[in-house]
């Protein structure tokens, strides 16, 4: 089910004509329906009818909506929550305080960088300042975590994930 078939629902009950019918429906009889307004209730699952061709409320299509609504949302590893929390549209807004969080930001901030490929100080810091301004901070971040190595103002990856 969609959010689309509770929309579909929720117009159903917000016409006078579907509700008044709906309602002689639950009440046990349709009144003086409107064959329009029986139809639309039965293309939106809250009415059918029976084998003697009576119409009959069904309630039970709100529980469906609502057992539908209520499914677990998808899982999320913990490293995914870690970035959702301190990353924002790819920026960095805040450095983890605790060591593991932290380190899974730098990880992901490591990806950046090409196994194998030496950058000279000035990309490396381009690179960085599309995460957060203070790209000094962070590429000493990454050198103190193992995951940049520096010599001669030449950086390079030397750890962290790789992609294959």
């Amino acid at each position: 089910m969609s959010d689309e078939d509770v929309k579909r629902v929720l117009g159903l009950l917000a016409q006078d004509d579907t509700l008044r019918a709906f309602s002689a429906l639950v009440l046990g009889g349709t009144g003086d329906a409107a064959p329009k307004a029986l139809e639309r209730l039965r293309a939106g699952g809250l009415a059918v009818r029976d084998d003697e061709g009576q119409w009959q409320a069904r309630p039970a299509r709100f529980r469906e909506l609502l057992k539908a609504l209520a499914e677990p949302p998808a899982q999320v590893s913990d490293e995914e929550r870690v970035l959702r929390a301190f990353l924002a549209e790819g920026r960095l807004k805040s450095m983890p305080m605790k060591h593991e969080k932290r380190m899974v930001v730098l990880r992901y901030i490591a990806q950046v960088f090409e196994p194998g490929v030496r950058y000279p100080e000035k990309e490396v810091n381009v690179a960085l300042r599309a995460f957060h301004d203070d790209y000094a901070a962070l590429r000493r971040y990454l050198i103190d975590a193992g995951l940049l190595s520096r010599e001669d103002n030449v950086y390079w990856r030397s750890g962290g994930p790789v992609s294959l």
